[in-house]
């Protein structure tokens, strides 16, 4: 039988910085992933100052040998229309592969690494939990993004019953003709939503990939909205003139729009297993990140006592960082005023404005919120 005092099931960004701020206030940490890392992660990937200041990032160290692509502006608009593009005098964010910041992240967390191993079975004890009938830990962390089994064990139901964001993305290593055709500026990615405002499509350019996808609020249309995505942007020399590519899917819960349990007696959630998302954007890497610190301070106080009493802090830290959670029927009601609320965007997206002041600096960089640090 193999101890350990804490176990973090899943390596992303939420369950490094989890693993590394207890292993600095001297935890026994675990992470346990069932992959090998570096591992393919498609993600649009861009972080902001806030983020690099939570992770107490050296861009120098990082940037060698990885891509960090400074953003100092954003093309936004309507699929339909012409895009407004906003400028910063600095970088006001840098896009990164997740494939090499997860693993950077993962690698520096000073946890024990229990790399390619799948949750078999999870047993609740009277003093911890016993994983894989091997492991037994004191707290479990469930940090595995939206299908996290531990979410499953405090009774997520993942699946139609809950509300997810569906996207489908690919990150493409561009050729050199390529690259000398592509129309994204590398310091400005693009935007472009749903003319009914329930999703967007981007494309992010990272040194020599280019990033492109497309989520929505539901998984109806969304193979025939990418079709046309990816068609217009062939078409604008926005993307290789190329059969379309395999795109790759994955879900993931709005904030808001969220029921899951966060934690239990030995146990709570961070990141997409919380279901955290930001929900004007569906951004997932900062709030992945505060929920980790969130978490590590309230064990860090806890002393060993991992009662629901005891944990319930999490819960309250979470909220109110985020603010509170939209409980029963807040879509329902708001549905109501569909047809308004599509017009009022559709006018407002036209506006430079909104879309440098409401869109790109509230809901895509919350650059009104200073960043959170252990």
């Amino acid at each position: 039988m193999e101890h350990c005092e804490v176990l973090i099931v899943g390596g992303g960004p939420a369950g490094s910085s989890c693993a590394r701020e207890l292993a600095r206030r001297g935890f026994e940490v675990t992470v346990m992933d069932r992959s090998c890392f570096p591992r393919d992660k498609v993600c649009a990937g861009w972080i902001t100052p806030q983020i690099i200041d939570s992770l107490e990032l050296d861009l120098g160290a990082y940037a060698h040998g990885r891509t960090l692509q400074p953003v100092s502006g954003f093309a936004s608009g309507l699929m339909s229309g012409a895009p407004i593009t906003v400028r910063y005098p600095t970088p006001i964010s840098y896009a990164i592969r997740r494939c090499e910041f997860d693993d950077y992240l993962l690698r520096r967390s000073g946890a024990r690494l229990l790399l390619g191993s799948a949750i078999e079975s999870l047993e609740q004890l009277a003093n911890g939990w016993l994983v894989n009938g091997r492991l037994h830990c004191q707290l479990l962390i469930g940090a595995g993004g939206h299908f996290c089994p531990v979410a499953r064990q405090l009774g997520a139901q993942v699946g139609r019953a809950e509300r997810a964001i569906y996207a489908q993305e690919v990150e493409l290593k561009l050729s050199a003709s390529d690259s000398s055709r592509c129309r994204v500026a590398a310091a400005v990615p693009e935007l472009y939503f749903c003319d009914d405002l329930s999703g967007y499509g981007w494309c992010v350019r990272k040194g020599e990939y280019l990033n492109i996808g497309l989520g929505r609020e539901a998984p109806n249309h969304l193979a025939a909205e990418l079709h046309r995505f990816w068609s217009a942007l062939v078409a604008s020399d926005r993307a290789p003139r190329a059969a379309q590519p395999g795109f790759k899917g994955h879900a993931y819960l709005l904030y808001n729009q969220s029921q899951r349990r966060w934690f239990s007696d030995n146990c709570l959630l961070i990141g997409d297993a919380a279901g955290l998302a930001y929900p004007h954007s569906g951004e997932g890497i900062r709030p992945a990140v505060d929920s980790a610190l969130l978490a590590a301070r309230v064990i860090g106080e806890s002393r060993g006592d991992y009662r629901s009493s005891r944990l319930a802090a999490y819960a309250r830290a979470l909220e109110s960082r985020l603010g509170a959670r939209t409980r029963a029927g807040a879509m329902g009601q708001a549905g109501r005023f569909t047809g308004l609320r599509q017009r009022a965007g559709r006018f407002l997206m036209r506006r430079e404005s909104f879309v440098r002041h409401v869109l790109i600096d509230q809901y895509f960089l919350h650059r009104w919120q200073s960043a959170l640090c252990a």
